[in-house]
């Protein structure tokens, strides 16, 4: 189990770097924001393919061995990635970091489902999800922040070498040797190959769309476009190869797992859009260094490990159902994300902690549950592709979530700095008393009168923009509050339709 948390955290390390240190890997790569963000393109793809390829790997390989081979590929492209300065070798690199950690991640939870007794599953998920879930929104930011203001970015990857070389060594010293558990089946490649069409160009469309204007540029139709085409060819090749398919659809079948893989769209946005909102609000709106962000998210963890524990013990020795802990963990989520929609540029440590808190207890609670419902009634073979086909929803609805805030924070800059630019004149007599004092304390420390009028000019137009983006990002997080609110009548109408399809399943068929 510690072999494979270490994993898990590995792969958050890596996987979430670029995030948080975007302005120190952008400046030493030479590279555009543009260039840049096709290292997050490559790598979210190469993760949902890592995904999608790793219940066929544990059916050739076992799980133990894939989990070994995983670590130590995705430890050595991290070292490879601290050592190389080059952003074509990064783009490679992000790559294969992706794919080894989407198949380390599938392998080592289903490892921990096929080893352990069906009873102990509560508490060792929970302890599962401490290194797959909590490390990459709350562990692995102040990690990585402390490391690059003492260092710089290149350790954070050259640690991982350490992180992921442990791990493997310890799964090995295990002595645990999960054999394949079904026979082998030819790998689809050319279904690997269209899924891998499909995913590329959506995956830039969700993380570009904004940066692009969405329909309104040429590149994002092209690459919608050849997304649903991609997508539409995948879809038929599925149908025709059966069971020789690259994705297995057969824990679908199984009720509380359709419920919960709808689910984990949901709790994929507010966990991908809410870990991408909060830094870029420490950071760019509040002007927080790298480790002061991570420094204030990790509190986070404590509550969240809490919530987890909790769920585990309610879960496994009261026997409460898991489906009980959703809308509670719903409710916090909310709770949290509307505290932080009050938030303005003297908001500090102190405002933001019991927010943080309470999200981190909320989500906590809401996906050691949905893991149970999710997984509870599968067996065997089904647990490698309910897996698969869990984190590959949870990852494109973060990606839905992140990119539709991403175009709500863009937006809503724009209409608050229009809407507050007009009430920022000249004739104002607040403007003019602020332009002069501002200008007065400038000449007092020795500019000429003429520089001092234009830097208080670019000072009050910088406070302008900044509470244009307190603006945006407080309505980004009162948005994540009210998605719960407008998903919340549609999951009880697919729990409904769920529910009646299975009750029909079960009903005999007259002869």
């Amino acid at each position: 189990m510690t072999g494979i948390i270490l994993t898990a955290f590995a792969d958050a390390v890596s996987g979430t770097l670029p995030a948080l240190g975007r302005a120190d890997m952008s400046g030493d790569l030479a590279t555009t924001p543009d260039e840049f963000a096709w290292l997050d393109i490559v790598h979210t793809t190469a993760r949902i393919m890592g995904f999608a390829a790793a219940p066929w790997l544990v059916s050739r390989v076992r799980p133990t061995d894939v989990v070994v081979a995983a670590s130590l590929i995705l430890a050595t492209a991290s070292g490879l990635a601290g050592l190389i300065i080059n952003l074509e070798t990064q783009a490679i690199l992000r790559s294969v970091q992706g794919l080894a950690g989407g198949a380390l991640l599938v392998a080592g939870q289903s490892i921990v489902f096929w080893v352990f007794p069906r009873a102990h599953q509560p508490l060792l998920q929970a302890v599962f999800a401490a290194g797959a879930v909590v490390a990459p929104g709350t562990i692995a930011p102040a990690f990585q922040g402390w490391i690059i203001d003492v260092w710089s970015w290149e350790w954070v990857f050259i640690t991982v070498v350490a992180i992921g070389a442990l791990a493997a060594g310890l799964i090995i010293l295990s002595g645990v040797a999960v054999q394949r558990v079904r026979p082998t089946r030819p790998f689809d490649l050319i279904g690997f190959a269209l899924l891998s069409m499909a995913v590329l160009p959506l995956t830039f469309v969700l993380s570009q769309g904004s940066r692009w204007d969405w329909l309104a540029s040429e590149r994002i139709v092209l690459g919608l476009t050849a997304a649903v085409l991609a997508c539409a060819a995948f879809l038929v090749r599925q149908q025709r190869s059966g069971s020789q398919a690259l994705l297995q659809t057969s824990a679908f079948a199984t009720e509380t797992f359709a419920f919960a893989f709808v689910i984990s769209f949901v709790a994929g946005a507010a966990l991908f859009g809410s870990a991408f909102v909060l830094p870029a609000f420490l950071t760019g709106v509040l002007g927080y260094t790298p480790l002061s962000a991570g420094s204030l998210l990790l509190p986070g963890s404590l509550p969240f490990l809490a919530a987890l524990i909790v769920a585990a013990i309610l879960v496994q020795k009261a026997k409460l159902p898991g489906l009980v802990l959703v809308p509670i963990g719903i409710l916090m989520v909310m709770s949290a994300m509307w505290l932080l929609a009050q938030s303005n540029l003297q908001s500090g440590s102190g405002d933001m902690t019991l927010p943080l808190q309470i999200r981190g207890f909320g989500l906590g609670l809401m996906f050691l549950a949905l893991t149970l419902m999710a997984f509870g009634q599968l067996r065997g073979a089904e647990v490698a592709s309910g897996i698969a086909f869990f984190n590959i929803g949870r990852q494109l609805g973060g990606l839905m979530g992140v990119a539709g805030l991403q175009t709500l924070i863009d937006h809503r800059v724009a209409l608050s700095s229009s809407v507050l630019g007009t009430y920022v004149t000249s004739g104002v007599t607040g403007v003019s008393e602020r332009l002069a004092a501002t200008s007065a304390a400038l000449m007092a420390r020795g500019l000429d009168a003429a520089p001092a009028a234009n830097a208080a000019r670019a000072l009050l137009n910088r406070a302008l923009g900044q509470q244009a983006s307190i603006i945006a990002f407080d309505t980004a997080f009162a948005t994540l509050a009210l998605m719960f609110i407008a998903a919340v009548p549609i999951l009880v109408c697919v729990k409904i339709g769920l529910s009646i399809i299975a009750r029909r399943a079960r009903q005999p068929v007259a002869v």
